[in-house]
């Protein structure tokens, strides 16, 4: 089994920003070489996650409401009082939410269901350049 490590980037808003990233997932696998196996996809950084949801705009207002609900912006972060930035919210709900997400895929197709697609969220409360990792393993 071989692993090749692929990278791209994506401009995020502020807030939680939740953008559909399978369209770049799939050219990766499909541009891997690779039939069969699993692409782990991760993004670096402490205020962004990655998961999957079916990408409709009704899901796209629920989970953020969600996320305030559960950890809400306004109250008091001591990672706040450490480093002023406005932004503890946005590490907890990253931290909740996870950094990467696996998918299996065989025939060079990602084994998802049919409205279920892989997205970034960007928690942080300013636009951002975000990488995303893709390491692709199989035959």
């Amino acid at each position: 089994m071989g692993v090749k490590t692929f990278e791209f980037s994506v401009s995020t808003k502020a807030g939680t920003d939740i953008i559909d990233i399978t369209g770049q997932v799939q050219n990766i696998v499909n541009d891997s070489g690779i039939k069969e196996g699993h692409a782990l996809v991760f993004v670096p950084g402490s205020t962004a996650g990655i998961t999957t949801i079916e990408y409709e705009p009704g899901l796209l207002k629920d989970y953020p409401e969600f996320m305030e609900k559960i950890i809400p912006s306004g109250i008091r972060y001591h990672h706040d009082d450490t480093w002023h930035d406005g932004n503890g919210h946005s590490h907890v709900r990253a931290a909740l939410q996870g950094a990467s997400f696996v998918v299996p895929f065989t025939n060079a197709n990602l084994l998802l269901g049919t409205w279920q697609q892989i997205i970034l969220i960007d928690f942080d409360n300013r636009g951002r350049n975000r990488r995303v990792i893709v390491q692709i393993q199989g035959e």
